[in-house]
């Protein structure tokens, strides 16, 4: 029952061990604090960068390209801006040489609010992410499936970022990886390195087993047929806790689809439910102006038009340059389980 953070590191691990990752890296990375997050303590191939978010994906493409397998860390989304014309050169390699020349990198960086980061560390970056044609990307809801995706992102040849939702990056998950003890305190004992003397400590890895989500796969969370709600990252959980409420309390019961890829995503997932309920609304937390639930509310538009029973319709964060740490600001500023269930509320109540 490990934590987001911990399968993170788990998977690195195995990624080291059976996939060939070469190195992973970034600032605060390497030992002695192994991430922010702690998702990278313990590991064999870890080091540290100078703080230098252009230097660290020059250096990613640079080992790729030479045939390593990296893994970097931009510590936190934010300041992913930074490098946005890298990203776009990294997306271009294999399509430019038709395949001829891979580019196995992965960067990994936390994403979205929840933690009262204020401006600088409490950005959203799928929207962007999802206009850098030759990457994939991809955000967990859950542990199990953070593991399943790092793996996934390894083991491709195109650029991979993996954005990990930094208010789950503590929530554990009820199921079990491959491998891991059932015990979470077990778990924490062989691979959470001590807070204070961490001189000589060495992480007792369990006997960890390949399970890969494959990219681009959604997972159906609960089933209903009064509206579909599609969402990922941290507002899954509350689109999850919201549609429960509504079955205990109302008797309405929902699909919920968590997405699990931004790109390349699972439209048949998301086709498949519109045609059975005929009512949608998509929940993320990024800014409303040009977000990727836009996207995916004009593809049900333009494909089924003639299917949906009322209109189809987004909750996304306030369009405002950044979230204050004031946590009155911080909620009104992304959607939280009220607002979800309102929005629930109202799509499956509005007459046909």
């Amino acid at each position: 029952m490990a934590n987001m953070a911990q399968a993170v590191r788990m998977a690195l691990h195995y990624g080291e061990t059976h996939l060939g990752v070469t190195d992973v890296f970034g600032e605060d990375v390497g030992p002695p604090l192994g991430g922010v997050f702690t998702a990278t303590q313990g590991l064999r191939t870890a080091w540290n960068t100078p703080l230098d978010e252009r230097g660290i994906i020059g250096t990613a493409m640079g080992i790729a390209y030479a045939g390593g397998r990296p893994v970097c860390e931009i510590q936190f989304c934010d300041y992913a801006f930074n490098v946005l014309d890298m990203f776009k050169i990294a997306g271009n390699q294999r399509w430019a040489s038709g395949g001829g020349y891979d580019m196995p990198l992965v960067v990994m960086t936390p994403n979205g609010a929840g933690i009262r980061g204020s401006l600088y560390h409490s950005h959203s970056f799928e929207s962007w992410a999802s206009r850098l044609p030759g990457w994939k990307v991809v955000m967990p809801s859950n542990a199990l499936d953070a593991y399943g995706l790092m793996l996934a992102a390894i083991k491709d040849p195109n650029p991979v970022l993996v954005l990990l939702p930094k208010a789950l990056l503590r929530a554990r998950d009820t199921r079990l990886i491959p491998g891991e003890p059932a015990d979470a305190d077990e778990l924490s004992r062989m691979i959470d390195a001590p807070v204070n003397d961490r001189a000589g400590w060495e992480p007792q890895w369990p006997d960890l087993g390949d399970h890969t989500v494959p990219i681009g796969s959604a997972a159906l969370v609960r089933e209903g047929t009064a509206g579909t709600v599609i969402s990922y990252g941290r507002p899954l959980p509350v689109c999850a806790q919201a549609a429960d409420e509504l079955a205990r309390d109302h008797g309405r019961t929902f699909d919920v689809i968590d997405l699990r890829s931004i790109f390349p995503y699972d439209w048949d997932t998301i086709s498949k439910s519109v045609l059975k309920t005929g009512r949608v609304l998509i929940v993320n937390e990024d800014t409303e102006v040009t977000n990727f639930g836009e996207h995916l509310l004009r593809r049900v538009v333009d494909e089924h038009f003639y299917d949906l029973a009322v209109r189809p319709r987004t909750l996304m964060g306030k369009h405002v340059p950044g979230i204050g740490m004031n946590q009155n600001y911080e909620v009104n500023s992304v959607p939280q389980l009220g607002d979800v269930r309102t929005a629930l509320w109202d799509l499956a109540t509005e007459a046909a």
